[in-house]
Parts: C-alpha cells; sequence; structure tokens
C-alpha cells in the first residue's frame, strides 16, 4: 500500500516512491514527526549467518532526530549489532482500523554504543522506568546513524529520504542543545499549564498530565503516561531567547483560542 508515484518507470514496470523533495505531501515533516513520536518501534538485525532477525525495542532520539536505543548484551539483536552494525528501525504510528491506513518509516543505518551523557538523558526521559535497569553492565545505550528512510505515508504516499532529510543539522544551534535539560526541567517545574495547552494544540488530550521530554530547533517532545505528542514551533529556533520567545507566543495563542472558543 502507498507503493505508487505519479513519476514511475516505463509501462509495465512497478511503480516507486518519489525522493521525499518531490513528493506531493510533506514527506519529510511526517518523517521527523514520526521519529519524535514513536516510543518502541521493530528493530531487524542480521544473523551470522546472514538471516534477518526482528525484534521490538524502545526508541528515542538524539536532539538531531538520531534514534536512540538501550539495549542489553544479553539480547540476540544485541550480538547480532555488535557483530554487525547493519540495521533497520520501523516506526509505525499505528491507530484504529486498518494498521496499513496509519504512517509508517523505516530507518536504513548503522547501529553502534554510545557513552554520549545526551543520549542517556534523552532515553531516561522518554522511558523513565528503564532507570531501573540502565545502569546494569550488560546494558548499554545504542544510536543507530541513518544511511537512507523510507516513508510510507498512507495509500498512495511513499518517499525515500536522504540521512539529512531525516536528521536536523544543529550546527547553528548549539545554544539550544546546551540549554536544553535545563529549558526541559524549568518547563517541567514551574509551566505544567503551558505544556497542557501546547499538547491540545498539537491534538493531545488538555487533561493529562504532560511533560516535556526534550526540545529541539524545530519543537518539544511532550509525554503523558504512554502517549506522546509532537509540537512544532511556528518557526525554526537557534538560541534560548528566540524559544522562550516562541512559547510565550505559542501560550498566549493558544490561551486566545481557548477563549474564543
Amino acid at each position: 500500500m502507498g507503493e505508487t508515484s505519479d513519476t514511475g518507470p516505463g509501462a509495465g514496470e512497478p511503480a516507486r516512491p518519489l525522493p521525499a523533495e518531490a513528493a506531493p505531501f510533506d514527506a519529510i515533516g511526517l518523517s521527523r514527526t514520526l521519529l519524535r513520536s514513536v516510543r518502541s518501534g521493530a528493530l531487524a538485525t542480521l544473523e551470522p549467518d546472514g538471516t534477518p532477525f526482528a525484534s521490538l525495542v524502545t526508541i528515542a532520539t538524539d536532539a538531531d532526530g538520531t534514534p536512540l536505543m538501550l539495549l542489553s548484551r544479553l539480547s540476540a539483536h544485541t550480538r547480532n549489532l555488535l557483530a554487525d552494525p547493519r540495521c533497520s528501525l520501523l516506526f509505525s504510528q499505528g491507530g484504529k482500523g486498518d494498521p496499513l491506513a496509519h504512517p509508517r518509516l523505516t530507518v536504513v543505518g548503522r547501529a553502534v554504543q554510545t557513552t554520549e551523557i545526551r543520549a542517556r538523558e534523552r532515553f531516561l526521559a522518554r522511558h523513565p522506568k528503564a532507570k531501573l535497569y540502565a545502569d546494569f553492565p550488560d546494558f548499554g545505550f545504542f544510536a543507530l546513524a541513518p544511511e537512507a528512510g523510507h516513508l510510507n505515508g498512507g495509500f498512495a504516499k511513499a518517499a525515500t529520504l536522504t540521512r539529512d532529510q531525516l536528521l536536523l543539522d544543529l550546527s547553528d544551534a548549539q545554544a539550544i542543545v546546551a540549554g536544553e535539560r535545563g529549558a526541559v526541567e524549568h518547563m517541567n517545574a514551574d509551566h505544567a499549564d503551558a505544556l497542557a495547552l501546547y499538547a491540545a494544540g498539537a491534538g493531545g488530550a488538555a487533561d493529562l498530565p504532560w511533560r516535556l521530554t526534550g526540545l529541539d530547533p524545530e519543537g518539544m517532545d511532550l509525554m503523558a503516561s504512554d502517549r506522546t505528542v509532537r509540537v512544532p514551533y511556528p518557526e525554526r529556533v537557534t538560541d534560548m531567547g528566540a524559544l522562550r520567545k516562541s512559547l510565550v507566543a505559542m501560550a498566549a495563542r493558544a490561551r486566545a483560542t481557548g477563549a474564543d472558543a
């Protein structure tokens, strides 16, 4: 489903998905939303004899969108990655009705172990229960360096993506990366009302206890229990001053919209 394009090959040949920049829908935006919103997915690794092996893993993302995983060396998929880092990870939004009618993204690349503190912080913010075992000696954090992506956005919506289309360029936004943890802690401690407004504006239920798990130059990631919401900013931000102004403006618009309803 969705493997069609308007500019396919010659007659009789199977249609191929379009490059993201040529797709008649926002393939890049949808792919990045799936990366940030989905908390578990199917990880496909290679057995020593080349047999594909799929398993379920929990997922978070680094500031640029790089998928992050916490894996046990006792698991078959971890042993496979340590021997051959080539893999793919399926992000599926899911929902009611036909499973194939909902968007999903496959990211292909290589997964390697990382000791970056930010990777640990971001993963545990997204999966707080993992704090119970994250420091066990057989567990380690892994980052999947994307090489390509394949998006199926639903019926007749397919596109291929490059690494640079999947990930954010953070070269001009290091201030956001450096200030992220402090901003997250401040928003969760002092602005729960604003977080609920942001979540409601992005399609989440306003009466849930939303908390901020991460932010980046394009948006925020909110979570309430097992529900997630990706909240995009009106425009990209690259420093903390611009972030504050954007958040204040977003909250004001949300309150005004609520008052007019």
